[in-house]
């Protein structure tokens, strides 16, 4: 995520804490930040390690639980998509292609999955409140390696 983008998120993330009366620690702030910075939808583990050099008394149940809030909050989204949970700072209605290979998570953009209808609004009596499709195949750098 571009560094303006990534501090305009900073700010509002500061502020929304601030209004909830929830500590703007350094710990929320690092790893917030890890998360915007990168697009590889990491797991808590590395964040942990991605923040461990700048914060090295963090510990990785800190990691886990300011996670839990930052999801909680709205600010990162949780991927279950691989089997282990990947975070996500891109919150914008997404999906997302999935390496079957090597687990790696490329966003996908596409208006036309936006605008899937289910024939019942309530499926077996489920409300969807949202929803993402996953497309699992092979990546670029997987397939040069089948070659």
């Amino acid at each position: 995520m571009q560094s303006e983008r990534v501090i305009a998120r900073l700010r509002v993330f500061e502020a929304v804490c601030r209004e909830r009366r929830l500590p703007v620690t350094v710990q929320r702030r690092a790893i917030l930040e890890a998360v915007l910075r990168r697009d590889d939808h990491p797991t808590a583990d590395d964040i942990f390690e991605g923040v461990q050099d700048s914060i090295p008394q963090l510990s990785r149940t800190t990691v886990y639980r300011v996670l839990d809030t930052l999801v909680e909050l709205g600010f990162v989204r949780r991927i279950h998509e691989t089997g282990t949970a990947r975070f996500d700072g891109n919150v914008a209605h997404h999906h997302h292609l999935i390496c079957a290979k090597c687990g790696k998570i490329i966003d996908l953009d596409d208006p036309a999955l936006d605008q899937l209808t289910l024939t019942s609004p309530e499926p077996q009596g489920f409300r969807i409140d949202d929803y993402s499709i996953h497309f699992s195949g092979t990546c670029p750098e997987c397939r040069k390696q089948e070659a």
